[in-house]
């Protein structure tokens, strides 16, 4: 089984129009508990390579990701990747689901790192990548290193492997909460789990507990109706009873 930490750096945020131009991932071990026993990122055999896009780079996207044209004249084109060739089984990211709709939502299963975080530790006043990396460093009293480690964030590659760390964290903690991390399939089933949702994430109800009582029923019928539905929250929605 091939299980890879993915990552994309694009023109911009639409997956109908806008192009990748890095992609990175790094491969992992064939178990959770062969992550957890890496000491270093870069021990794991990692592919990374840049392309040309035929769309302009959004300023938005290139405030982030500090890629300009001209550093993709001599790649491939954009239009030329192709995931499949990858034969990848399972894909890891936070916020995987972005990536894997810019890459043209192939039918691979997905673990997301964002949905993990806010479903072991929904305290946490930000749930980004970088936030994420922060609390681990200040509970092992490391700011200042993971600073430094955080200074090539939005580098595709550097990205995977800070995402490494993180995950690797996230699988300790999952293990000692009683969950099963022994495959990734399984962590694949404790990912579905943190995705589906139990407050309201976006529009006028946001910040609203899914409960009857709660939340409006009346929006739950109207969201129901929209051509473009998150499927977790139609399952948050059948599960609260609506």
């Amino acid at each position: 089984m091939k299980v890879v930490i993915l990552d994309t750096e694009t023109t911009g945020t639409d997956h109908e129009n806008d192009q990748i131009i890095e992609l990175a991932h790094i491969l992992m071990p064939g178990t959770p508990q062969g992550l957890i026993e890496i000491k270093a990122a870069e021990e794991m055999p990692f592919y990374h390579e840049r392309f040309l896009p035929s769309v302009a780079i959004k300023l938005g996207a290139q405030a982030v990701h500090n890629i300009l044209l001209g550093d993709l004249n001599d790649c491939a084109p954009s239009e030329s990747i192709d995931i499949a060739a990858h034969n990848i089984d399972i894909l890891i990211g936070h916020n995987i689901d972005f990536d894997w709709r810019m890459l043209g939502q192939p039918d691979i299963p997905r673990i997301c790192t964002l949905a993990l975080s806010r479903f072991m530790f929904p305290e946490v006043d930000s749930h980004t990548q970088s936030a994420m990396l922060y609390m681990i460093a200040r509970e092992y009293g490391a700011e200042e290193r993971m600073r430094a480690m955080l200074k090539d964030a939005h580098a595709a590659l550097d990205d995977v492997r800070n995402c490494s760390v993180l995950l690797r964290y996230l699988l300790r903690h999952a293990a000692k909460s009683g969950h099963n991390v022994a495959s990734w399939e399984a962590v694949h089933a404790l990912s579905e789990i943190a995705r589906i949702p139990t407050i309201m994430g976006f529009g006028k109800h946001k910040g609203t507990a899914i409960e009857p009582g709660q939340l409006d029923a009346s929006y739950v019928q109207w969201y129901r109706r929209q051509a473009e539905t998150d499927p977790y929250y139609i399952e948050a929605f059948k599960r609260a009873g609506f």
